[in-house]
């Protein structure tokens, strides 16, 4: 059995809707109520989450975008390129890993409302990193991204996108 699918059983990863597989660790007690969120949140939240997230080099994470900044670490295998497209549609990609003489980074940011996904860089692996976001994630703050829509908001960035859309 390849590491990654002993990875996904030992650390009881689920399937996710962007793709690859994922865990909650970590849910806060303590929780901030709706009134004293910005408005674009529906509902209380948590002060915050986190999550193993596994993506192995045939899948993707699909573009899709949160109403919290999103903190990503990197744990083990190959590196990963985390592409984004900010709201004013600026395309930038980070490469999370271990090499950082070679100008990988340990831990990257992907600030709110940003359209982003990530590929692995390696052939035949996956990435296993962690995932953190404040206020605490619920699935109301997630978009899937729709291709012809971003396409058409962003046509300058039309080949990635289509790279990294359902």
């Amino acid at each position: 059995m390849k590491r990654e699918d002993l990875l996904i059983k030992e650390l009881n990863l689920q399937a996710h809707p962007e793709g690859g597989f994922y865990k909650e660790t970590y849910r806060s007690e303590g929780v901030i109520l709706e009134k004293h969120l910005p408005e674009n949140f529906e509902g209380s939240r948590n002060y915050c989450t986190s999550i193993y997230f596994l993506l192995k080099t045939n899948e993707f994470s699909a573009f899709h975008r949160i109403n919290q900044d999103e903190n990503w670490y990197f744990h083990e295998g190959s590196s990963l390129t985390i592409h984004q497209i900010s709201p004013d549609g600026i395309y930038t990609k980070t490469v999370l890993g271990s090499t950082i003489l070679e100008g990988e980074v340990f831990q990257h940011t992907v600030p709110k409302n940003y359209w982003f996904g990530a590929t692995v860089n390696q052939p035949d692996s996956y990435s296993l990193v962690g995932c953190t976001v404040s206020p605490g994630f619920d699935f109301k703050d997630f978009e899937l991204a729709n291709s012809k829509q971003l396409q058409k908001k962003f046509p300058d960035h039309k080949i990635i996108i289509e790279e990294l859309t359902r």
